[in-house]
């Protein structure tokens, strides 16, 4: 089963999330709100948890990684939303994205439209040798 790290701005999310019988945590629950973006990223990919986040510095951090881990799901409203809003966009998308998310993607969740990146984003980068 999946289970979410929802960052600090989605606390009343993750409990209408856990309501629906979703496996969610917030960043709180792991002593994890002071924490900076990549520590957050390292925790989930240590932990194995896809980040729920209205933050998009979390998808430049992991366009710049190079990895296939972890999964980031990016909640893009553009006018306010209740927590319940917030839920009902994410709850009604996670069926479909299932298998982008366990093979490791970048999703964009807006009210009306729905973008999938697969990871890694940009290809590793060679290495240069030595002449």
């Amino acid at each position: 089963m999946m289970k979410f790290l929802l960052d600090s701005n989605l606390a009343s999310c993750c409990a209408v999330a856990r309501e629906a019988g979703i496996e969610a945590a917030h960043v709180r629950d792991h002593d994890l709100q002071h924490a900076t973006d990549f520590m957050i990223l390292e925790f989930v990919q240590q932990h194995a948890f896809v980040l729920v986040s209205e933050d998009t510095d979390f998808g430049e951090l992991l366009a710049r990684q190079c990895t296939v881990a972890p999964s980031l799901v990016l909640l893009r409203t553009y006018e306010p939303m209740t927590p319940d809003e917030q839920a009902a966009v994410l709850l009604a998308n996670l069926p479909r994205l299932h298998d982008d998310l366990d093979q490791g993607a970048i999703v964009v969740i807006e009210r009306s439209r729905l973008r999938v990146r697969r990871l890694p984003v940009l290809p590793p980068i060679p290495e240069q040798r030595e002449q």
